[in-house]
């Protein structure tokens, strides 16, 4: 009965240590694919623009409110 029960716990160890493996070469080939793509690329590029456009705009909106006031006084 022990032979067994060693026998059976080392195909269990061997089934897991198998599926982590295969597990883990999946995550590798799935992060490699989300490097190589240019989505990240194309996110990048437009939250620069974003801030740049953010940036504008709250320059603008500075100089309008300044010549209002130096308009009111």
């Amino acid at each position: 009965m022990n032979v067994a029960l060693v026998h059976d716990r080392l195909q269990i160890k061997s089934f897991w240590e198998e599926r982590i493996n295969i597990d883990g070469q999946h995550a590798e080939s799935e992060e490699r694919r989300r490097n190589k793509s240019s989505l990240k690329k194309l996110r990048d590029e437009w939250t620069v623009r974003l801030e740049k456009r953010n940036k504008n705009l709250k320059l603008f909106n500075d100089s309008y409110v300044k010549k209002l006031k130096a308009a009111a006084t």
